[in-house]
């Protein structure tokens, strides 16, 4: 893994080391519309970025497609481009995933820094080398594992964020806490999310990406213990995609649904601890509230499950938990209880 992850304490002198390190005869900086407004004032008067060239796509996942990314080459292309130039990507997980992904089929692959401003982007989606867009109507379909050469993480963009994206971003932590340590889950389950403590903060989302590289160095390409980091994942992405088709929902408060039918199951099938396991339930409940399915909908929801990448053959896989930090990776279950796990999620 040659990404070099930043904990930001001087953005100006951090990202300027940066470029000077990537090979540029170009600067390019992606931002969607809402970036654009909020961020890019920050950044757009460094010395370092005179006379780059911005590239701006929609906002939301909605935009995470094929034509956006063909935007983004068009205007490379046009821009003067070449295998030389240095794309940044300056927003979300959806504009570090998408121009990742443009930047490394572009010309087969140029340099590029991503600078993420949301929570989610910073402790999930900038770090580890996935890049993809969304295709036919599933998540991620279309994608590369391909590493920045740089993250630079810095939480005065917190700032711009709203309260949703704000909590959307600490499911990942969760996620992170409960596959790390005792000492991680305690100080994220007592932490109050609704009115954050930036440096607090910073030093969590240290914490959190810390988890989350150790586990990528240890298996870059998900063969393994990768696998790890889809706690929570497997059921929700399907209630991503289920959301989508009705009123979507941020990618976190999928996840965060999604550890509940999980721990539930790693309860049931891996002996993962109860009272860990209704801690989270009510702290899930209490942050993101409740996700309005019903049994009408778990053939939907199976089915969607069925297309997970990480599935083999037509078995659904997930990752289960003996307990914090006990990590059991291919794990399956039936259809019967799957459907325990909802019926439980659903009643608690």
């Amino acid at each position: 893994m040659n990404q070099r992850i930043i904990l930001s304490q001087n953005l100006e002198a951090e990202l300027t080391t940066a470029i000077q390190e990537c090979e540029h005869d170009k600067v390019f900086v992606l931002t969607d519309t809402t970036t654009e407004q909020l961020c890019l004032p920050v950044i757009q008067q460094y010395p370092s970025l005179q006379g780059a060239e911005v590239i701006t796509i929609d906002a939301t996942d909605v935009a995470k497609t094929l034509d956006s990314t063909a935007h983004v080459w068009q205007c490379l292309g046009q821009g003067g481009a070449t295998r030389h130039s240095l794309l940044i990507n300056l927003g979300g997980g959806m504009v570090t995933d998408l121009g990742g992904f443009a930047a490394s089929t572009f010309k087969r692959g140029v340099n590029f820094i991503n600078i993420p401003t949301t929570l989610l982007a910073m402790v999930d989606a900038s770090v580890g080398g996935k890049t993809g867009i969304n295709f036919g109507g599933l998540k991620n379909e279309i994608g590369v594992f391909n590493d920045s050469r740089y993250v630079i993480l810095n939480t005065m963009f917190l700032k711009t964020l709203d309260d949703a994206n704000l909590r959307s971003g600490y499911a990942e932590m969760l996620k992170h806490g409960l596959i790390a340590t005792q000492e991680l889950w305690d100080e994220l389950v007592t932490f109050d999310i609704t009115r954050p403590d930036l440096q607090q903060l910073q030093r969590m989302v240290a914490d959190s990406v810390a988890v989350k590289e150790r586990i990528v160095q240890a298996d870059p390409h998900e063969r393994g213990l990768r696998k790890a980091l889809n706690l929570g994942h497997t059921m929700g992405h399907a209630f991503e995609s289920w959301a989508m088709r009705r009123k979507p929902i941020l990618h976190g408060y999928a996840v965060a649904y999604g550890l509940i039918p999980e721990l539930y199951l790693s309860t049931v099938k891996t002996g993962f601890p109860t009272i860990v396991m209704r801690e989270a339930v009510r702290y899930v409940r209490d942050v993101y509230g409740v996700l309005p399915i019903t049994c009408n909908d778990y053939a939907e929801l199976l089915e969607l499950m069925t297309h997970d990448k990480k599935n083999t053959s037509g078995t659904i896989n997930f990752t289960l938990l003996g307990g914090i930090g006990d990590i059991r990776i291919n794990q399956t279950a039936t259809k019967a209880e799957i459907e325990e796990a909802l019926d439980f999620m659903r009643e608690g």
